[in-house]
């Protein structure tokens, strides 16, 4: 499982990727999430608590084996991955708030997921616990945060070129993820029909109710339409390599890391599928009004 794509190339594609991300953002972006602080605190109740107990109820419903039950449980309590910025990217959601929503959630879930895991890992009777290290987190940082600000420095001092090259780059992007997914299904060809009897039906409904309630709820509570597409990216595209990491290096059960493993080969198809749902159906409802500030 742990093999250069995914420890090398995915890093390297992602941090070109926000690169690209950071081209279409000026300061103004994340100011106006701070003058709207209600997407961040609706999409942060989705992610920690609302998430979490879903993924409970389906564990048991399901009646996983206890090492598969913790690994869903220590997906859950993973904050987004920076892929969710490239999916609100393609489809005309609130980047900033992604970015801003990624930053945080990195830095709660230095408490949260050691929390949920090892709530996890006493209910189901295992003998383990779990810390989440800085260095880590500090990564999370460095592959999100650095290029975006790369980005914006760039159109700071180049408007007229990173306006040009936002077409192009978001062709790119996901010219990138589409390798990307058939590299990951290649390397991982021998296992994939395994870890898909294991506890591909949970992966798939967890995947689907994140990505839908981090759109339906954010919407209902009046946060609009372009936040609302971030909000379900961040809840919805997990970072399943956080997970991965923690299960095989910090509690030694690759059986742990397989719902992660299954989870992010699922998760691209139904992101990029709800993604484009939801695009038409705001093509169809025309341009938005106009919210105040």
């Amino acid at each position: 499982m742990d093999s250069a794509l995914t420890t090398v190339a995915l890093p390297i594609a992602l941090g070109v990727i926000m690169f690209g991300l950071g081209l279409s953002l000026i300061p103004d972006d994340f100011r106006r999430v701070a003058r709207q602080p209600r997407a961040v605190a609706v999409a942060l109740a989705c992610q920690l608590i609302v998430l979490p107990v879903v993924c409970f109820g389906l564990v048991e419903a399901f009646d996983l084996p206890p090492l598969l039950a913790v690994g869903m449980m220590l997906l859950a309590a993973s904050p987004g991955g920076t892929s969710a910025n490239l999916y609100s990217h393609l489809f005309r959601g609130d980047v900033a708030l992604n970015v801003t929503l990624t930053a945080v959630n990195s830095v709660i879930a230095i408490v949260s997921l050691p929390l949920i895991t090892n709530f996890a890992i006493a209910h189901f009777e295992l003998d383990d616990t779990v810390s989440l290290q800085f260095g880590k987190v500090v990564e999370v940082f460095a592959i999100v945060l650095v290029p975006v600000a790369i980005g914006m420095l760039v159109r700071s001092r180049a408007s007229t070129f990173a306006e040009r090259m936002d077409r192009p780059v978001r062709i790119g992007s996901a010219v990138i993820l589409a390798v990307l997914v058939l590299g990951i299904l290649s390397d991982e060809r021998e296992n994939v029909a395994d870890y898909l009897a294991d506890v591909g039906v949970v992966a798939a409904l967890f995947c689907a109710i994140s990505l839908v309630t981090g759109y339906v709820v954010p919407r209902a509570t009046g946060v609009r339409d372009a936040q609302a597409i971030a909000c379900s990216m961040e809840i919805g595209v997990h970072n399943a390599t956080l997970a991965i990491f923690v299960a095989v290096e910090v509690l030694d059960s690759t059986q742990m890391s397989v719902p992660a493993a299954v989870y992010s080969l699922v998760m691209f198809v139904f992101a990029a599928l709800w993604g484009t749902a939801l695009s038409r159906r705001l093509r169809a409802a025309g341009p938005p009004a106009e919210q105040p500030a």
